[in-house]
């Protein structure tokens, strides 16, 4: 067999990561016919195919998975070596990149991840926020080290990823400080026909907290959705309208949104995954993350 060439076989893995040659693509700013040429090159020099089609899209051979396995362990041992390097001169902070699902509440982000600063190697964070989805393509592609997130990664999304669940948290509701108490022997009742103020529509504290309506019959008037929770908790404390926050961080959000919690929503819970491309959690700050995020969340 020809010398592998490294080019060919990262052309090869983001297409196996991403499913198709179109989206590989758009994630190495080249055209579908340059990647389709190069993993044509990079199968002769195999000796076997390495995709069948599927439809629109494109499956892994038998060769195609073993080819895959090595080329998974090859970049990431790769991505370890550009962190190693991102701090510069030596001694310098390694830096940690973490993406976090914009949904997720600012104060919870920030208990999971800060135990990552007391490790005894230096280390700078990198967060970023945005959807689920944007942030497992950059996984994928190892612009993050980790992706902080409220649910496990889609069903039916093809990203070399993996679930570690760190714990869940009961939810309540919340009401300005000084009002509170006129709410909270009622809760839920009072919720019928209140101004309310929920995440957006489709993520799953939105799915968990309708399907508590429905179980308690009462029908809240949503006067707005948010994908940030930052923003949802700034409009409550201004009392645009009742408000969800976790139990875990409610002492934090009646004091820096000067609040009172009015009653915990039975039966709806956030969840917590830390995802990342490695099945057996290796890294040392994802290590620590997972480990103290476990001790301190529920379940």
């Amino acid at each position: 067999m020809r010398h592998l060439n490294y080019n060919h076989l990262l052309y090869f893995w983001t297409v196996a990561s991403e499913g198709s040659i179109a989206r590989a693509s758009e994630v190495l700013h080249l055209t579908p016919q340059t990647i389709s040429g190069q993993i044509k090159l990079l199968e002769e020099t195999i000796g076997e195919p390495l995709f069948l089609r599927a439809g629109r899209g494109l499956v892994l051979t038998d060769t195609g998975r073993v080819v895959s396995q090595y080329a998974d362990e090859i970049f990431s041992l790769g991505a370890e070596l550009t962190q190693r390097m991102r701090g510069g001169e030596p001694g310098a902070p390694v830096s940690f990149h973490v993406g976090v699902v914009s949904s997720i509440a600012k104060l919870i982000a920030y208990q999971i991840i800060e135990p990552a600063l007391k490790l005894e190697d230096d280390i700078r964070i990198v967060c970023i926020e945005a959807e689920l989805e944007s942030l497992l393509g950059d996984l994928a592609v190892h612009k993050l080290d980790l992706v902080i997130s409220d649910r496990a990664i889609p069903s039916g999304l093809n990203v070399k990823a993996y679930n570690h669940p760190l714990g869940s948290t009961p939810v309540q509701f919340f009401a300005q400080k000084n009002i509170a108490y006129r709410y909270a022997r009622t809760f839920p009742g009072c919720l019928e026909g209140s101004r309310v103020l929920l995440p957006i529509a489709g993520s799953p504290l939105r799915r968990g907290l309708e399907e508590f309506f429905d179980r308690k019959g009462v029908v809240p008037k949503v006067v707005a959705e948010f994908s940030d929770s930052a923003l949802l908790k700034a409009f409550g404390e201004a009392g645009a309208g009742f408000f969800p926050a976790p139990a875990a961080i409610a002492e934090q959000v009646e004091h820096m949104y000067h609040a009172r919690s009015i009653g915990e929503v039975d039966g709806v819970t956030e969840n917590f995954y830390a995802i990342s491309p490695e099945r057996k959690i290796k890294h040392p700050a994802v290590v620590r993350i997972t480990e103290v995020a476990r001790e301190h969340l529920d379940g």
